[in-house]
């Protein structure tokens, strides 16, 4: 089994906001592979399903940003899945709107969820990192990350979620450090527009 998890903040105050952004990540994994219907468990809301053959459980940690490691550490614990099979959907400020990278292990970065989950888990989860962009000034970015998606936000944030969502399966393929960079080039692969 794997576990994927989406940060971000709970409840309709925080919903469209960019922090929230690994939530909306997930919420397209599952709506696109036909998880179950929420569960509440693990300080969390839980889905579940299959894409192939694998199982995977999604979660989406309701103990706001900062305290993600405790949601995430619970139902690692409960179905003994290791760091290695867990992957985490987020926000990154330096990273430009509408780009992703992902990474496995390293640091925080600054970013609170990853630093609570690093706390529980240790850092060796595999990261896949959204970028919203940084707003230029530290005095600015607590605003920008709390701030909702501006309309224009659109373009390419609906094109990015479904590409996340449609590329999900190359993540199955967990053999050597490529699997990063098979889910990367399927991402890319799916924005570009169809040249004729």
């Amino acid at each position: 089994m794997l576990l994927w998890v989406g940060l971000g903040n709970p409840g309709n105050k925080y919903h469209n906001n960019r922090h929230n952004i690994g939530f909306m990540a997930v919420d397209e994994v599952i709506r696109r592979h036909n998880f179950s219907g929420a569960k509440s468990r693990f300080h969390g809301l839980s889905f579940e399903g299959r894409i192939g053959s694998e199982k995977i459980l999604i979660l989406k940690p309701q103990t706001y940003m900062n305290l993600s490691g405790q949601s995430v550490a619970e139902a690692a614990r409960f179905y003994k899945i290791a760091p290695e099979d867990i992957f985490v959907f987020h926000d990154e400020l330096d990273i430009a709107a509408g780009k992703i990278k992902f990474k496995t292990g390293g640091g925080a970065g600054g970013h609170n969820g990853l630093r609570s989950i690093d706390q529980h888990i240790g850092p060796g989860y595999h990261r896949i990192r959204i970028g919203i962009g940084h707003p230029g000034t530290k005095t600015q970015v607590h605003g920008h990350v709390l701030g909702d998606f501006a309309r224009c936000d659109q373009d390419w944030l609906a094109p990015l979620l479904a590409a996340v969502a449609g590329a999900a399966p190359r993540l199955l393929d967990r053999t050597g450090e490529t699997v990063g960079a098979r889910f990367l080039n399927d991402v890319g692969l799916r924005l570009k527009p169809n040249i004729k």
